[in-house]
């Protein structure tokens, strides 16, 4: 691991942060200068790209504007303050449960470039503060709508409450905001409840490097016994 150098990709297991990922890697390969495009949430997997050195975080940015491929679950029939597992959750009652016809319909208006508000969990900056800081502390969140192009959203399987999708986006895009907007759309809520970024790229799971189990729960077990909720940051 000390030899690692230049833009890479690491898989991120469910659980850890972005932030902790980058915190450790550091320590492993003994090189400050480290950081990654778009981050993913703790209850997220997938994909993470990491730059190792000074050159290489400096091309960071293109690595954030490839298209990316997720693999979503949408929980149907609640609403979560987080738009994910970790919030608290509301039981909508709907007056039917949308069989997929309904759903393919909906899921129509979020193909090409559409208007998308991050969360309020998000890494979004409100005057210098990330948008979940200010959410924790119960401050009032104005997140500003943003134009994002989503390029295909496939239905995997769909057995209520859980619908699985295929989803690929140029950058920038909060699946977590898909979620929510589809459940307000349909009328019947919903959040995320697994989420694996399948592709950053060209790097996929199989051109990743994958960190040792016992270091990934080491940096969950020190999220967990810390209290640390950071992970409503960017999904992109």
């Amino acid at each position: 691991m000390k030899k690692l150098h230049g833009i890479i990709a690491v898989y991120k297991t469910k659980g850890p942060s972005s932030f902790a990922v980058i915190s450790d890697l550091r320590k492993i390969t003994g090189e400050k200068k480290i950081g990654h495009a778009g981050t993913l949430d703790p209850l997220a997997s997938g994909i993470l790209v990491v730059g190792i050195g000074q050159e290489a975080t400096k091309k960071l940015d293109q690595e954030v504007a490839k298209e990316k491929e997720y693999k979503a679950t949408f929980h149907l029939g609640y609403e979560s303050t987080t738009d994910d597992d970790e919030g608290v959750k509301t039981a909508i009652d709907p007056n039917f449960q949308p069989n997929i016809a309904d759903i393919q319909k909906a899921l129509t208006s979020f193909i090409g470039e559409i208007i998308q508000i991050p969360p309020v969990y998000s890494a979004v900056k409100i005057k210098g503060q990330p948008a979940y800081k200010l959410a924790r502390n119960g401050k009032k969140v104005p997140i500003r709508p943003r134009i994002v192009d989503v390029k295909v959203i496939e239905i995997l399987s769909y057995a209520w409450p859980e619908l699985r999708l295929k989803i690929t986006t140029g950058p920038g895009v909060y699946i977590r905001s898909i979620a929510r907007d589809l459940g307000k759309k349909l009328k019947v809520g919903a959040y995320v409840s697994e989420l694996e970024r399948k592709r950053v790229g060209e790097f996929t799971k199989e051109k990743a490097i994958f960190l040792p189990e016992k270091t990934m729960k080491k940096l969950l077990k020190q999220r967990t016994e810390q209290g640390i909720n950071d992970g409503h940051n960017k999904t992109k």
